[in-house]
């Protein structure tokens, strides 16, 4: 009795809401005139009163849940986004503190007087190419790609010359001339020298290349069309590649890498999410056509490197080449 009541209440004030009551109809239809309906009626007040209670227990326990729920998403999202930060601040660091160590390099071509010979007029001069390299010590050694000097290491005329931007240790950027000191064309690497003037310079870290893993993080910084210390970001794609070098020659165990290496980045660090140089960005194939990367790109291991540079700055060519 308690039930059909608390139902003919629930149903009452749903059926108001609903629609408006025939008055007569409902005092008819209660008055016991028949007898059947007046039980049929009850039977789904209580069936109709029922399912109100079950759905308003149902209510209560998604109310429930969902806020918990909702409080477990945040915080997924939340770790996500500090996941997030986290990365992108090793990033920015690793950037700062290795950009300093990246060159711009300038190839130049002095122009050509009247009577045909070659005014000493930098200022008028012809930019033939650019590219990029590293410091290697403080003494104002640079290294870079032999490709990317090839006309002033081939200059007979003497009207090449070779311009290098950079930044000391106190952020303030300077150019002087790069003169060669060493090339290996079989590696493509070639070693230049600046004049520091008293300036302190800021080495890149040596890394190792012989310990590299198929999807470990890398970065390239370089001059990429001439804009110069860009980053991008790869991982390393793979690893005992073989390459040409300009004479023909292979350059074997070069690293494979997926960050992007364009016209201008030749000569540039490849760097481990340490901040410590890899290998030397050298080449990448390119689209039909387009002369853009292709996403597979490569670099000189920075062991071959690490090998032939000392060689270069002592006796100006390869160990190999001495005898």
């Amino acid at each position: 009795m308690t039930i059909a009541l608390a139902s003919s209440k629930a149903f009452s004030s749903i059926f108001y809401t609903l629609a408006p009551i025939n008055r007569s109809n409902f005092v008819l239809a209660c008055s016991g005139s028949n007898h059947v309906d007046v039980v049929d009626r009850k039977r789904r007040i209580v069936i109709f009163g029922s399912s109100l209670a079950l759905a308003s227990t149902l209510l209560g326990s998604s109310q429930q849940r969902f806020p918990l729920e909702s409080a477990i998403a945040m915080e997924k999202l939340k770790e996500k986004e500090d996941e997030l930060e986290e990365e992108e601040d090793r990033n920015v660091n690793l950037f700062q503190k290795t950009s300093s160590s990246v060159v711009y390099i300038e190839d130049i071509e002095l122009p050509k007087t009247s009577s045909g010979d070659f005014a000493n007029d930098e200022e008028n001069a012809k930019i033939e190419g650019t590219g990029s390299g590293f410091v290697w010590d403080k003494l104002g050694h640079i290294v870079t790609n032999y490709h990317v000097i090839a006309k002033l290491a081939t200059d007979q005329f003497g009207l090449q010359r070779c311009k290098v931007s950079l930044v000391d240790a106190t952020g303030t950027r300077f150019t002087k001339d790069g003169k060669i000191v060493g090339l290996d064309p079989d590696n493509d690497l070639a070693v230049l020298k600046i004049e520091t003037e008293g300036r302190e310079l800021n080495p890149v870290v040596l890394g190792t290349s012989n310990d590299l893993r198929v999807g470990q993080s890398c970065y390239a910084i370089g001059n990429p069309y001439g804009y110069e210390n860009t980053l991008t970001i790869g991982v390393v794609s793979g690893l005992g590649r073989e390459i040409p070098s300009p004479n023909g020659k292979s350059i074997r165990e070069a690293i494979q890498t997926d960050a992007d290496i364009n016209s201008g980045n030749s000569g540039g660090p490849l760097l481990d999410s340490y901040g410590h140089t890899i290998g030397v960005n050298t080449a990448t194939f390119t689209r039909k056509g387009s002369g853009m990367s292709s996403g597979v790109n490569f670099a000189i291991p920075i062991d071959t490197v690490v090998r032939t540079v000392p060689y270069l700055i002592v006796y100006g060519t390869a160990y190999r080449d001495r005898f």
